[in-house]
């Protein structure tokens, strides 16, 4: 039976690929989730008004791919100390989330958190959120597997978060 994950961490289509190309993911979707308007666009979501993060939902085996593997995943993508953003995505559009579906997944994420706060592996506090699911949204098709269609523009906007990810030994402490 396969099972949902929804995460929130920047532009969605940097989130897209770390989780695409690992076994037992069926699909990934980017959308929109955690806010206030019915099927906004992504023009609407850009003015930060909706109250929607971009977000993306993963369909997954749990057989082959636990939700805590995706986690740890989603943990390795994102900046958990930055509550307005990733990296060159500001704003609360882009707020990094793990949304929860039930409380097995709640138990995971928070035990997860806990874990990485434990760690003293950053300086700052970790502030990433962990929320009840929201309704969720696909994105247009011209956002769906953006890497794949758009692959200059998709490494632009991926060189800071990169940039991040190899020196993020560095930067931590």
């Amino acid at each position: 039976m396969k099972e949902t994950a929804i995460f929130a961490g920047g532009c969605f289509w940097c989130m897209v690929a770390p989780f695409d190309q690992m076994k037992g993911i069926e699909k990934v979707i980017s959308g929109y989730t955690g806010g206030h308007v019915e099927n906004p666009t992504y023009e609407e979501v850009l003015t930060k008004t909706t109250g929607h993060t971009e977000a993306v939902e993963i369909t997954f085996d749990p057989d082959l791919i636990s939700y805590e593997e995706l986690v740890d995943i989603y943990w390795n993508q994102t900046d958990p100390t930055d509550a307005m953003g990733q990296f060159q995505d500001r704003g609360d559009n882009y707020r990094p989330v793990i949304f929860v579906k039930d409380g097995k997944q709640r138990k995971i994420a928070e035990a997860s958190k806990q874990r990485l706060v434990e760690s003293k592996m950053y300086s700052k506090p970790i502030v990433t959120q962990i929320q009840p699911v929201a309704p969720f949204y696909p994105a247009e098709d011209t956002h769906q597997d953006f890497y794949k269609k758009n692959p200059a523009r998709y490494q632009a906007e991926q060189n800071e978060r990169q940039s991040y990810q190899l020196n993020k030994g560095a930067e931590l402490k």
